[in-house]
Order: structure tokens, then C-alpha cells, then sequence
């Protein structure tokens, strides 16, 4: 410190110039925060993979849809429906789009067009950057439509507004911040330039540490958020100022007990510089132990290590400066310097909590315990929460949700990807199995999907449908036949009676021929009765077709005797002769016969080469679906493999609507049994060997419910074991830290309650952000250890007393610091609450409520009583 002092000016203008140049160089962190900061999961979460697959398959648009809501209904607005979509399509954007019309297909129609007809999208898909998006997103919000409402909505646009929320609410609070800094200090310091001490240093601090943070995530990917530059602002003001409040309160001390200036500042920082520095490792300890969370988010606070690092630099070099140049004009316009009074209210507290242990605890827990058992751990995943009602993507959405479902708006996304072509009857044979055993799930509205693109089952994918299909052919086989029998004895009759003639007119001769055909189609007739017969009670299609093939050549045959029969009769006389007309007409329709004998035969045959079909395709016993190579063919059923496949036809999708809400807890439970349910059914089938992965905000959602839950553990228990090993060192005592730690638990918890009762039990939110019991545990713990070793390091000096009395005197002499400084760290979470951010504003409720319970509660009564039995106990 001597040295610092010795070269004072040089030190300030070294740090001054560093901070000038860091913030002209630094890329602006709010820029990179929307460019890199949006929730990133581990590579190895299924949402993820899913994302890569559909990347490198370069399906990796995006899509944003108009909503139009109608005043009544879409019938009687087509025209100007269409007039929008002619809009958007004339325009000229920096990306290539691509606009689904709902006036394409009936099954597009049934898609984008709610039931009631109240709505209808018109999804747009961009293939470009994020910014392109948005660019988009900005420039289409000014269609409009005569008989309703138009918004634009889209998860990227949500994304966006988030984040100009979010730095809306930084800038609110920021001001509110500094404000609210400079008035306390002027209450508790009654000096005009006291208060600029903590502003300058932490100004310095912030500029610093924020241009570092800029610089670390630009070039090295360090970890960013919404939540880092706020947590800057909050923790570097609020724990700076305190600090400050210490370093100034013991300068006071010094000056008041007429010490020279140089001499003064030693000591202040021989004692109060000692609290600060480890008060200042326990803080960065707690934010540092973040860097080994897996969740980006959740490091993304690890910046405010940084900007501790570098407060402490500042409170070390800076503040001196400003000391030994101010001297006690630092105080002014106050011209008396004292030291603090004493404060009554530990002092009170003390004596409470100190020789009345007992009742010091039965008062802790009446204000606590009724906060814990509120607490129900009420999570949501929600984050349009974040954004005000009145923003448009917002808007857009809750339109979407009355008129669809929010379930169908936004479905999950089941991503199969493979090494062979996927598109085969067996695969798709087993993706409608699967579509049908995902669709008959409780929680499952429909399934949308290359064998059912309406969301609805296709019946002749089937095969019972497709047998009762076969039983209809059948019939119609019978029916054919019975007409085959009336048109062979039409036939017959008319034959016998031109043979009769023939014989009258030649005297019994030349008839011989034309009975004989007579009787053969007599004989034929028999044969077809029979394989009618058979077919009814047998439905053996083979034989049929085998004996049709008999009959045919049979009426050929005859036909062909009708045709020779007609030829002789020509020459013989004229009665007879006339004759021969009826016989070529005659054979003409035995030909007539025939053919409808071929056709009735072919039928047979394919019947039974479908059978066959059928019966050879082994994964038909199992999905109880046959899917014909020709309809793989098929023009129409060609657009819909280009519409749900990729990578050449070596990936597909399928949408899952979901019955609840996909942002709601209940949707995450829906998506985790969705998953389970998929892998149970694709073991032992053709889909097994696929790489299976799921897509969409519930999937995502139910990806960062697992991952938030493990980092919470792991990175809770890193904090509470650096915390415990730095109080240990510090106090020279285990059983001390223990005692703290569970203090701050006990504030964590109540606090909890707290924040719950206002934001689930009174203003009606789902439950509180997922992001807040981490974050609100970070800070409050880390930053209420502070007054922990802000009181028990001045025990440290006093414990030659006695315990209690050591105790007692720490207490009167530091509470009023540590009251000022748990005020003004309030203060600055509380700035949070103008933000319009939910989570901000539930984490500042969580803070400030646990900051002052730990201060005005936990601290003054918990600890000293615990410690004050222990003492009693040891001495029994």
C-alpha cells in the first residue's frame, strides 16, 4: 500500500487510460449478448442433435408467421388474404423466402386455418441469419387487413423482443441504480462528495470489466447472457459501494482517532482492507465456481467474477488515491470527523439473540418457517413471460393459441435420421406404426407426417381396410359371375333356337355343330355356377382364376365353332342363310363373354398377387400396414416425401401436437413420456438402427429442465465447498462457517417462499423462472457471506472478550455497516423491478428479501444465538 500511495497519481492515470481505451475498443456487449447469447444446451442433449442433423441437412430455415385474426370468419376474406400474400410475395427481402399459401391444397388449408375459421397463418420460411429474421420479421409488421387483425410472430422474434427487454430493463436499472446509490450515501454519510467515491470506483470497475467481457466473448466464446451485463451492474454497484462503506467508515475511524492521513489509510486497509479482500475471494469464489456449470446460461455469470477481480484492483488503488488526495475533505462538507455511533438495534438484537438464545430461534423460525412450507418449487419454462403482452410476436402468439391450441402451434419435433434411403414400404410401414402409437397417447392431440400430412390416419395404408377392400372385390367377383351365367344361357337359348331352325329347314342336318355348342356353353354355364359357388364359401381367388383360364379357352372354342357354323350356313338356302347373321352375333357376344371372363380373371389374379404381396411382406404382422410400391410412385404422394424428408430422402420428420401447453410444465412431462414412448417402440424394428432425436420448445424446455437441475446440484455444491474452505481459513474455525452457510440457506429458502407467494399464489404466473432459484441462490449466498465475514472478522479482533462478549461488541460496532451495505446491495436488486423482465424481477424479489431476512434477521439472531449455545454446551 505504501507504494501505491507513493506513486498515486501515476496508478489513477494509468487505470483511467486503461478504462477510456477499453471502452473505444471494446465491440459493444449488448450486440454480442443478442448475436451469442441466446439459451445454448450441451452437444450431447437431443434437441441439440436434432438441431445438428437438420443443419447439416441444410434445414436449418427459419419460420415466422403472419397471423390474421378475423373479425368473423376467413370465408368472405379470401380475396384479401390473398391480397396479403401477394404482398409479401412482391416484396424484395435480403434473404430468400419462401410463402405457404393456404389456397394451395385442401390439406394446407386444414393446417393453417383454424376450425372455426376465427384464424389462418401464413408461415413464411426464411432461409438466412437470425438478423435476417428479424429484418423481416420489422418490415412485415405493417400489413393490415380490413376485416381483423395481422401480427407477426415467430420463436426468433420472441427471442428478439426478449432481448430488447432485457436491455431496456439494463437501462432502467442502471439509472435507478446510480440514483439510488447516491442518495443512501448521502443519508448515511451526510456528504455531497463521500458518495462519489463508490460512483467513480465502481464507474471505473464496470466500464473495465464489461470491455474485458466483451473482449473474452468476441475472440474466446466466453460465455454471455441476457442476465450478464444486469448481474454486472447489480453486484458491481451494490457489494462495490459496500465495500466502499467499509473502507470509508474505518478511513473515518482512523481520521477520528487523529491519525495523519498517510497513516490512516494503512491501517484502514491493514484491518478493513483485510475484511475486503477475503470478502471480495468469497464473492469471486462463488461466481468463479459457475464456470464448471454445463449450462452457457448459467456461466454467462461468471462474468461478474471478472468484474469482482477487478473492483478489488480498483478498491486497492483507486479509492487510496482518492483518499490520500481528498483527505478529509472526502467527508465535506461534514466538518466534524467521528466515527459511527453504535448501533442500537444490534445492540438490542444482540442482547436478544446472545444471552436469550432459545427465544432468539422461536422468533427466526416464526418469520421463516411459514415462507418454507409455501415453497412448493413452482418452475416454469415459459419465456414470451419475459416479454410485455402488448408486444406484437406476443399478440401473434396468443392468437394462435385460441385458434389452434398452443399445443398445435408449436409441436415436437420427432428428427429420424439414417444411412440408407428411408423412404421404403417397410420403414414407412413402421413410421405409421409409430405415428399411430404416438397419436394414441393421452397427451398427444394428432401426429403430422409423411404417411398421414393431414394429421389424420390414411385407411388404405391398412390392411384390414384394405382386405375389406379385397371382400368387396370379391363380391363383385360373384356378382360377375352370376352375370356371366345369365349372359351364357341368353346364349345357349338363342343357339338352340337357330339350331331347331336348321333342322326344320334341312331336315335334321346340319345342326350336329350347333348343339354341341349348345351343350358346351351349357357345360360352361355349370363350371362359372360353380367357381360362383366357390367363391362364397371358399374365397379361394386362386383356383377361381386358375379355372377361369379353362373357361375362356372353352368359349373360345365355342366361338370360334359359332364363326365356322355362320360360314357353312352361307352357302345353303336362303331360310337358312339368314341363319348365319344370328350365329356371328352370337359368337360376337360369347367373344363379349369372354373378355368379360378375362377381365374378371385378371382381377382374381391381382386380388391374389396383392395377397401374396401382403403376405410376403413380413413387417406387415407387426404395424399391421402394407404399403404398395406404387404409391411410393405416386405424383401427389411424391410432394409429400419432398415435404417431411432430407438428405436425400435419408431423414424425416415428424410433428407431435401436444395436448398442453409446450412451454408449461405439464408439456415438458408430455415430451419426456413422448421420448420414452418412442424409444420402447422402435426397439426390435427397422427404426431401431436410426439415430431418433426431438425438436421444438418442449423438447428444448424438457432438455433444460434436466440440465438446469444437474448444474444446480453440481455447481451449488462447488460454491458451498469454496465458501466453507474460505471461511475456515479466514475465521480459523469450522464450526463458525457451518453456522453461516446454513443462516444463508435459511434466508435462500424463506426467500423463495417469498418470491413464490408474490409471483404464483398472488399474481397468478405459472411458477417461478427456471433461471431464479440458481441465480437467486448465487447471489444471495455469495454476496450475504459478505456480512458474515464483515461481522466475524471484526470478532476476530474482539474475541480476547470472551465469546459472548466479543460477540456482543462486533455486533453494536458493525451494524450499522452491515445494515447501510445490505440496504444499498437491496437497493440495486431492487432496481430491478422496474426492468418489465419477469425473471429480473422475480431473482431482485428473491435477493432483496433474502439480503434483508439475513440482515435484519438471520445474522443479528440466527448465528450469535447458535454459536451462544454452542458455548454454553461446551462449557457444561
Amino acid at each position: 500500500m505504501k507504494t501505491i500511495l507513493r506513486f498515486k497519481w501515476g496508478v489513477a492515470a494509468a487505470l483511467l487510460v486503461l478504462a477510456v481505451l477499453l471502452f473505444i475498443t471494446a465491440p459493444p456487449l449488448a450486440d454480442l449478448v443478442e448475436e451469442k447469447g441466446s439459451v445454448q444446451l450441451d452437444e450431447n442433449y437431443s434437441s441439440s442433435q436434432a438441431s445438428a442433423i437438420l443443419d447439416a441437412a441444410g434445414e436449418n430455415e427459419q419460420t415466422i408467421s403472419v397471423v390474421v385474426e378475423f373479425d368473423d370468419a376467413l370465408t368472405g376474406n379470401e380475396e384479401a388474404v390473398q391480397s396479403l400474400i401477394d404482398n409479401i410475395e412482391a416484396r424484395s427481402f435480403d434473404a430468400p423466402v419462401e410463402v405457404l399459401s393456404l389456397f394451395e391444397s385442401d390439406e394446407i388449408r386444414d393446417q393453417v386455418v383454424s376450425e372455426d375459421e376465427s384464424v389462418a397463418l401464413i408461415p413464411i420460411t426464411i432461409d438466412g441469419t437470425n438478423d435476417d429474421v428479424i429484418a423481416i420479421g420489422d418490415e412485415l409488421t405493417d400489413l393490415t387487413i380490413d376485416n381483423g387483425n395481422v401480427y407477426v410472430t415467430g420463436e426468433a422474434l420472441l427471442n428478439h423482443d426478449v432481448d430488447v427487454t432485457s436491455q431496456e430493463g439494463l437501462a432502467k436499472t442502471e439509472l435507478i441504480t446510480v440514483i439510488l446509490i447516491f442518495v443512501l450515501l448521502l443519508v448515511v454519510f451526510r456528504a455531497v462528495v463521500t458518495p462519489l467515491v463508490p460512483l467513480l470506483s465502481v464507474g471505473i470497475t464496470y466500464v473495465i470489466s464489461q470491455s474485458i467481457v466483451s473482449f473474452l466473448a468476441d475472440w474466446f466464446d466466453f460465455p454471455i447472457s441476457n442476465y450478464t451485463q444486469i448481474f454486472l451492474v447489480a453486484v458491481l454497484f451494490g457489494i462495490g459501494t459496500d465495500y466502499c462503506i467499509l473502507l470509508l467508515s474505518r478511513y473515518k475511524e482512523e481520521l477520528a482517532a487523529g491519525h495523519d492521513t498517510q497513516t490512516a489509510i494503512l491501517n484502514t486497509y491493514r484491518t478493513a482492507g483485510k475484511t475486503l479482500f477475503f470478502s471480495g475471494l468469497a464473492v469471486f469464489i462463488g461466481f468463479a465456481a459457475i464456470g464448471f456449470a454445463d449450462f452457457t446460461i448459467y456461466q454467462s455469470a461468471v462474468g461478474v467474477a471478472v468484474g469482482i477481480a477487478v473492483l478489488l484492483l480498483v478498491l486497492y488503488t483507486f479509492v487510496p488515491f482518492l483518499m490520500a488526495v481528498l483527505k478529509q475533505k472526502l467527508f465535506w462538507p461534514s466538518k466534524k470527523v467521528g466515527s459511527h455511533a453504535d448501533n442500537k438495534l444490534w445492540g438490542w438484537l444482540g442482547k436478544l439473540s446472545i444471552f436469550r438464545p432459545v427465544v432468539s430461534l422461536i422468533i427466526v423460525a416464526v418469520i421463516t418457517i411459514p415462507f418454507i412450507f409455501i415453497y412448493n418449487d413452482e418452475i416454469s419454462f415459459n419465456n414470451v413471460d419475459e416479454i410485455s403482452a402488448d408486444a406484437d410476436s406476443v399478440k401473434g402468439l396468443r392468437v394462435i393459441e385460441t385458434g389452434f391450441g398452443i399445443g398445435n402451434a408449436l409441436p415436437v419435433q420427432v428428427v429420424l435420421n439414417s444411412d440408407e434411403d428411408i423412404v421404403t414400404p417397410e420403414i414407412l410401414a413402421n413410421i405409421e406404426a409409430l405415428s399411430r402409437f404416438i397419436a394414441g397417447m393421452d397427451e398427444v392431440d394428432k401426429v403430422i407426417g409423411i404417411t398421414r400430412p393431414a394429421g389424420e390416419e390414411l385407411e388404405d395404408l391398412y390392411v384390414d381396410h384394405q382386405l375389406a377392400q379385397l371382400g368387396d372385390g370379391l363380391e363383385e367377383a360373384v356378382d360377375g359371375t352370376e352375370e356371366l351365367e345369365d349372359g351364357l344361357t341368353q346364349v345357349s337359348d338363342q343357339l338352340r333356337q337357330i339350331s331347331e331352325q336348321v333342322s326344320g329347314s334341312t331336315g335334321g342336318q346340319s345342326n350336329g355343330s350347333l348343339s354341341e355348342a349348345a351343350a358346351g356353353l351349357d357345360q360352361i354355364n355349370e363350371q362359372i355356377g360353380g367357381i360362383s359357388e366357390q367363391l362364397q364359401q371358399t374365397q379361394d381367388v386362386q383356383t377361381a382364376a386358375a379355372q377361369l383360364a379353362g373357361i375362356q379357352e372353352g368359349l373360345t372354342q365355342v366361338s370360334t365353332g359359332l364363326s365356322n357354323g355362320a360360314a357353312e350356313l352361307e352357302g345353303a338356302s336362303a331360310q337358312v342363310g339368314e341363319l348365319s347373321g344370328g350365329l356371328v352375333q352370337l359368337a360376337d357376344a360369347v367373344d363379349d363373354i369372354s373378355d368379360g371372363v378375362s377381365e374378371l380373371r385378371n382381377g382374381l389374379e391381382d386380388s391374389v398377387s396383392f395377397a401374396n404381396e401382403v403376405a410376403a411382406a413380413d413387417y406387415v404382422r407387426g404395424t399391421g400396414v402394407y404399403i404398395p410400391d406404387e404409391l411410393l410412385s405416386n405424383e401427389e404422394f411424391e410432394d409429400v416425401i419432398d415435404m417431411y424428408t432430407f438428405s436425400d430422402r435419408q431423414g424425416l420428420t415428424l410433428d407431435v401436437n401436444l395436448k398442453a401447453d409446450p412451454y408449461s410444465i405439464e408439456g415438458i412431462e408430455a415430451t419426456r413420456e413422448v421420448k420414452e414412448a418412442v424409444s420402447q417402440f422402435v426397439q426390435g424394428t427397422p427404426l431401431e438402427t436410426m439415430q431418433i432425436e426431438f425438436a421444438g420448445v418442449s423438447s428444448i424446455n424438457s432438455d433444460l429442465e434436466e440440465i438446469s437441475s444437474a448444474d444446480f446440484t453440481r455447481t451449488v455444491t462447488i460454491i458451498m465447498v469454496g465458501l466453507f474452505i474460505t471461511l475456515m481459513i479466514l475465521l480459523r474455525s469450522w464450526t463458525q462457517p457451518i453456522v453461516i452457510i446454513a443462516g444463508l440457506l435459511l434466508a435462500y429458502y424463506t426467500s423463495l417462499g417469498i418470491a413464490e407467494l408474490v409471483f404464483v399464489h398472488i399474481m397468478g404466473y405459472a411458477g417461478l423462472s427456471w433461471a431464479v432459484p440458481f441465480f437467486g441462490f448465487v447471489m444471495l449466498v455469495a454476496l450475504g457471506v459478505d456480512y458474515s465475514i464483515f461481522l466475524f472478522d471484526r470478532y476476530q479482533e474482539e474475541k480476547k472478550l470472551g465469546v459472548r462478549e466479543g460477540l456482543m461488541k462486533s455486533m453494536v460496532k458493525m451494524g450499522s455497516v452491515i445494515i447501510t451495505a445490505a440496504i444499498i446491495l437491496s437497493g440495486t436488486f431492487g432496481a430491478m423491478m422496474p426492468s418489465g423482465v419477469l425473471s429480473l424481477m422475480q431473482i431482485g424479489t428473491v435477493v432483496v428479501s433474502g439480503l434483508m431476512l439475513f440482515g435484519l434477521v438471520i445474522l443479528p439472531l440466527f448465528i450469535p444465538a447458535v454459536i451462544s449455545l454452542g458455548e454454553a454446551k461446551e462449557k457444561k
